[in-house]
């Protein structure tokens, strides 16, 4: 299949107007092509997240990503200062580091050569006899960094203006929730079989909630109540109010910021292209996406708490009793998202109506097709 087609469907769907809006076509989903466009024009270009600040708390702390095909390492260096380098040695360019913890130095272990936590070359065994070498002239090149809230981001384009500014409106939307303040209690990678987009609009619309989390959170969510605003540029969200199924999916009685239906309400936040967040005034959940192919995602999940609850006797048990439920919760989301990806493969696959429930996924399908169809996205923002 070429790329002339999802595109040309996807411009389709995203000239239908709200009202009579469709789910985004089934090959922009399992299109071999599309996927590599969607490399190039938005995981090559954008800012991705790649976990908490707070997960790094200590000099030497690290994590590694790899983004559109670049092994990244993040990391607080000596003067506690979070930084991202290229995760590939100078040498015979070997990775250098997996997965997470911590570091003195990074060592390649393939030959040893040792790097400071600031990229510069420390040491490289045998190499006085190779008149050429200058161990001064070694440093990992540096990967554009930023935290906005609280969470870590990168970017591999060395052009693309701050985060910051384009979230600020967001910033103002959940200021009361105190949100840079919450402590993220734990991280982990996991790989579905999905698409990308299937989980991300799953993330970004409760509809589901009664059916695919009816053993768990689905009971505790009242639709009826639900805020599905119009995005903006950068991102999009909806509010709902819940009955608490947890102590703490609502406000801890130490917590002063928040009054009246604040103190129940969760907002769940898409932040382009892959970042998402369930916000609740007494924890925080979400999710980091990365496609590893038409039909795999790459997924960074974190969660923790509110500083209320982080500093009440029962701490460990409320962490406890919020990663359990969470992971119940993903377990549901992976069953119900694997069969729409199974679903999208088929011959017979029509994309239907969306509900006005689902008002962020009409919102996220046109800046898909702004990033990789051209589109002009600039009118219908404009008109919200």
């Amino acid at each position: 299949m070429s790329l002339a087609q999802p595109v040309s469907e996807l411009l389709e769907a995203v000239n239908r107007p709200l009202e009579d809006a469709h789910a985004m076509p089934p090959a922009v989903y399992t299109s071999p092509d599309f996927l590599a466009c969607e490399l190039e024009s938005i995981f090559s270009r954008e800012w991705i997240c790649v976990g908490r600040s707070s997960g790094l708390p200590n000099v030497g702390d690290y994590l590694t990503y790899d983004l559109a095909g670049q092994p990244i390492v993040v990391l607080r260096g000596k003067d506690g200062q979070i930084r991202a380098f290229s995760n590939v040695c100078l040498h015979r360019m070997s990775t250098l580091v997996d997965g997470c913890g911590n570091k003195r130095l990074l060592v390649c272990p393939y030959h040893a050569w040792t790097y400071d936590l600031d990229g510069k070359l420390r040491g490289a065994p045998f190499m006085t006899r190779t008149t050429g070498f200058c161990k001064e002239d070694y440093a990992l090149p540096q990967i554009r960094c930023e935290e906005w809230l609280g969470w870590i981001y990168i970017t591999l384009d060395k052009d693309r203006p701050s985060l910051a500014p384009a979230l600020a409106p967001l910033e103002e939307l959940i200021a009361h929730y105190g949100v840079e303040n919450y402590v993220e209690c734990f991280r982990e990678t996991h790989v579905w079989d999905t698409n990308w987009k299937v989980l991300a609009e799953n993330f970004m619309e409760s509809y589901h909630l009664p059916v695919c989390h009816a053993a768990t959170v689905g009971g505790h969510s009242k639709l009826e109540e639900m805020e599905c605003p119009p995005g903006l540029e950068a991102f999009n969200y909806h509010w709902i109010t819940k009955e608490a199924s947890l102590p703490m999916g609502n406000a801890h009685p130490d917590n002063t910021r928040l009054e009246g239906r604040w103190r129940k309400t969760t907002a769940l936040i898409t932040l382009y292209p892959s970042h998402l967040i369930t916000l609740t005034p007494g924890y925080f959940w979400y999710l980091s996406l990365h496609p590893k192919g038409a039909g795999q995602v790459a997924i960074v999940f974190g969660g923790g708490l509110a500083p209320e609850f982080m500093a009440d006797p029962r701490a460990e048990e409320y962490v406890a009793t919020l990663k359990g439920l969470l992971d119940e919760v993903n377990a549901e989301d992976r069953g119900c998202t694997e069969k729409v990806f199974r679903g999208l493969s088929a011959n017979a696959a029509r994309p239907g109506h969306l509900s006005y429930l689902e008002r962020p996924i009409y919102d996220f399908m046109h800046y898909i097709a702004e990033r990789t169809a051209g589109f002009d996205r600039s009118a219908a923002l404009a008109a919200e």
